[in-house]
Parts: C-alpha cells; sequence; structure tokens
C-alpha cells in the first residue's frame, strides 16, 4: 500500500485529494515535475524491481527515477489509493521506430475513468512525458503545460502523437486490453537486462520542469525551451555528470564505484551523442 503523505512531499502536492479531474490534472503535472526519468539501474545491472514496496523505496524514500513501469505502477497505485477507477495499458513504442515496424508491448500507460469519460494519463515515457491526461478522444488536439497532444484511431488502434517543431509525431500505439502485472514483469526484465537493450547500453534521463523539459543521453544534454529553442552542451566529467543528475535532474544517488565508473566511461569522447528531439531521452520501459 503506497503511503500518500510521503509520495504527496515527493512530489509537492499540498491540496486535499479526492478522485476529480482538478487533482488528477495537479497530480499529473507534478510527479514528472519531481521524479525524472531514468535508468541507470538498468546500466548498472543493478534490478529493476516492480513491487509496491520497491517502488516507494526507490522513487519517494530514496528520491530516484525510473523508466515507465516504475513511473505508472506508482502513479496509478496512488490514483487507486485515492478512489479512481484505473486500468494498467501497453503500448508499442512507434518513436524513432522504422515505418511500419511492430515492437514489442514495452510501454506502459494508465486509463482513468472519472465521470463516464476516459482519460489516458502516463507519467513515464522519457523526454516527452505527459504533463497532464488527456481525453480519451480521437482526433482532438489537446493542450498541455508543454506540448499539444493528440490520440487518433487508426486500423482499430490509438496512437498517441505529439506536435513537435510544429510537426506530429507518434509516440506509441495502444489499445485498450488490461494488462497484468506479470505483463510488465516479462517486459521489464527483458529492458533491464538484455544486452542489446538501450536502458543497459547507456544513460538515458528527462524531467519535465515548467516552461521547459530536460533530456540527458550519456553525456549529452539538452534543454528545450518553451519558444521552440534547444540549448545543448556535453558534460566532460564524471564528477559533472554526477553533478548534473542530482541538481538538474533532482536524483539522490548512492556513492557507489561502478556509478563512478560509468559515468566517468560515459564522458569518454567515442560515447557521446545528442539527441535531436525531447523524446531522444527515453520512451520505452
Amino acid at each position: 500500500m503506497i503511503d500518500l503523505d510521503r509520495y504527496f512531499k515527493r512530489i509537492g502536492y499540498g491540496g486535499v485529494p479526492h478522485a476529480s479531474l482538478d487533482t488528477l490534472r495537479e497530480l499529473h503535472l507534478l510527479h514528472p515535475q519531481a521524479i525524472a526519468f531514468e535508468n541507470l539501474n538498468p546500466l548498472l545491472g543493478w534490478p529493476v524491481l516492480l513491487d509496491a514496496a520497491s517502488l516507494q523505496r526507490k522513487l519517494v524514500l530514496k528520491r530516484r527515477g525510473g523508466y515507465c513501469f516504475e513511473h505508472n505502477l506508482l502513479f496509478g497505485a496512488a490514483l487507486r489509493a485515492l478512489g479512481f477507477q484505473v486500468t494498467d495499458l501497453a503500448a508499442r513504442v512507434l518513436w524513432n521506430a522504422p515505418p511500419g515496424s511492430m515492437g514489442p508491448r514495452s510501454h506502459m500507460l494508465l486509463r482513468v475513468e472519472l465521470q463516464g469519460r476516459s482519460w489516458i494519463a502516463d507519467v513515464g515515457f522519457g523526454g516527452l512525458t505527459l504533463t497532464a491526461p488527456l481525453l480519451l478522444q480521437p482526433g482532438l488536439e489537446q493542450a498541455t503545460p508543454h506540448e499539444p497532444f493528440r490520440i487518433l484511431d487508426i486500423e482499430g488502434a490509438f496512437v498517441m502523437q505529439a506536435r513537435v517543431h510544429s510537426h506530429w509525431k507518434p509516440l506509441y500505439r495502444f489499445d485498450l486490453q488490461p494488462q497484468c502485472q506479470s505483463d510488465y514483469e516479462v517486459t521489464n526484465w527483458y529492458l533491464s537486462n538484455h544486452p542489446a537493450s538501450r536502458f543497459v547500453t547507456g544513460l538515458m534521463a528527462a524531467r519535465a520542469a515548467p516552461g521547459q523539459r530536460y533530456a540527458l543521453q550519456d553525456n549529452a544534454l539538452s534543454i528545450y525551451t518553451g519558444d521552440g529553442k534547444v540549448l545543448r552542451s556535453r558534460i566532460d566529467s564524471g564528477g559533472a555528470l554526477r553533478a548534473l543528475l542530482e541538481h538538474t535532474f533532482g536524483l539522490v544517488l548512492d556513492d557507489a564505484p561502478e556509478l563512478h565508473g560509468a559515468l566517468e566511461r560515459l564522458c569518454l569522447p567515442q560515447t557521446a551523442t545528442l539527441p535531436l528531439t525531447p523524446g531522444a531521452a527515453g520512451g520505452a520501459g
């Protein structure tokens, strides 16, 4: 059972919560601004645990981040504790995928029923994480505190899109089939252990902030501002990279030798790559 008081303190929520649209919107904005998307556990070979106690310990008490399963399982648990009706869903990631490809259901999202209407909530899609719930109404362009989003109905499935640099970009494809914890456990193990998984081979971190987004890929930082500008820089040492993760992404990091070594290696010239858009810092998992 989630400790709501500690969760609210972690994300900076000070209201009187109840199962309303206003509460859903406020929590959905605060969560991705306070808890970063990051993949340090898979990168370092540490386990990614999805049980409720482990999620609360890591993301709330230890003030770390995580990827989609961790974020949305925690968020869903908080919503259920408040009395929301929540269904766990899965999606196939389309972001940066070749046209026509059909990947596995490697992303998690939530369906929230409220006053006879369905809303999509998703606080774990990396650099393009939603900062507001979306009404499940195909074709409707919906404003958020960051980019506009829309959901299309294409060939019997829903496609989530974001408007990036004046172009609509597909993020993922999903349907309304409920998922079980075991469905996520299988995919989670693959994403956090397979040697070809991008969550194992490189560092990703992302966090939304008022009017901008931060995205980190290995040692390349991009800041996406509300006026469409992109500020890019490279981090040249493991110490500076750690400081960035702690201060800009709000993480509390262990003093572990493997972490120190990994951050130093990521700053070597041959590992540096620049993300091109906000979603480059993650998306699946």
